[in-house]
């Protein structure tokens, strides 16, 4: 995998997470608030990573082993706080979600594993993981998001 690769797939993952602190402005739905604010927390952990990973933020192994903790943490979360189908005006969230429970699931899991897999004792390792993370993302959001 290239870097160029690498770069294109985290960004494409960093614009589809980019709208959620604006999207949960106006939600009425605390559920669907409570999912929203927990993307905006794998938004934060994956931009910390990919910037470190592209050179933008200064390579700090502590906190790069900090950010995938956590991300591995959130991804482990997104199942339960997906499991009531619980919608709002302003989610961006698709019904196939339900419709689809065991691939979402799937998809949710494989960005653990993608997370729990990045090498982050030394820069020169994260750029490939951070690809799998990216495509992960990606993965997810192409069937489970509304464009918007």
């Amino acid at each position: 995998m290239t870097i160029r690769t690498i770069t294109a797939a985290m960004a494409l993952g960093l614009a589809a997470l980019g709208g959620v602190a604006l999207a949960h402005e106006d939600v009425k739905n605390e559920a669907v608030k409570a999912r929203m604010m927990l993307m905006e927390d794998i938004k934060d952990a994956v931009g910390i990573l990919g910037g470190m990973a592209k050179g933008e933020v200064a390579f700090d192994a502590a906190r790069a082993d900090a950010a995938k903790e956590a991300l591995i943490s959130h991804a482990a979360r997104i199942p339960e706080m997906f499991e009531a189908e619980e919608m709002d005006p302003k989610s961006e969230a698709k019904p196939e979600i339900w419709e689809n429970w065991s691939d979402y699931v799937n998809k949710a899991e494989a960005l653990g594993v993608a997370a729990g897999e990045l090498d982050t004792s030394d820069v020169a390792w994260m750029g490939p993981g951070m690809g799998k993370i990216g495509g992960a993302c990606k993965a997810c959001h192409e069937d489970y998001r509304v464009k918007k």
